[in-house]
């Protein structure tokens, strides 16, 4: 795994051909337990750096679109699963939690609901006042400048428009870990709002 902005966070990535841009999962080290958020298949030597840095005590999942491997690795680990509650219903795996909009997990990381996404009630992570981590409705296609999930995969543009001037709105985000696309490590609230502006 790769080293990230901070000491305690570090991520892996799998490039998709098809939209030409990289997926990235999350890791958090903590001393209370390991967070991982959307988690792709790791390689043999990202497993075994898992291990060296405690494991994994929970998995957040954004949306129903980034389950990629969690079933595996919480069946592996006996990690506990956390995804957005309004996909209760329809999940394709079994969760431990379901988690609501403004909801803190765990100290210092609260999860935010955004709507109007291609599914519903889609999740992005604040950790720490400072570290925005998305997952399908905003996106980093160009290094530095964050765009919006393309028209035709939203289910409703303008309730997609609210949450991100929503997020944007919330200050003090140094820094965007998007699920797909490039990180933004600096100004990140800056980033936040050239988007929203633009929409």
């Amino acid at each position: 795994m790769k080293q990230l902005h901070r000491l305690d966070l570090f991520g892996w990535s799998v490039f998709n051909e098809e939209r030409n841009l990289d997926f990235h999962s999350v890791l958090w080290v903590r001393e209370a337990g390991n967070i991982l958020i959307d988690p792709l298949p790791m390689s043999e030597h990202d497993h075994y750096h898992l291990q060296s840095l405690g494991g994994v005590k929970i998995i957040v999942i954004t949306n129903s679109d980034h389950v990629r491997d969690a079933e595996r690795l919480a069946s592996q680990t006996g990690a506990l699963v956390c995804g957005p509650a309004s996909e209760e219903a329809s999940f394709p795996m079994t969760c431990q939690r379901w988690i609501y909009d403004n909801e803190e997990i765990v100290a210092g990381l609260v999860a935010y609901q955004v709507n109007g996404s291609k599914t519903p009630g889609e999740l992005v992570l604040v950790l720490e006042g400072s570290t925005l981590i998305t997952g399908d409705l905003i996106r980093c296609h160009i290094g530095g400048e964050l765009c919006l999930l393309p028209a035709a995969k939203l289910v409703n543009r303008e309730r997609a428009v609210e949450s991100v001037r929503r997020i944007a709105d919330l200050g003090g985000i140094k820094t965007v870990l998007s699920g797909d696309g490039w990180p933004i490590f600096n100004h990140g609230a800056e980033a936040l709002h050239r988007l929203a502006r633009s929409l």
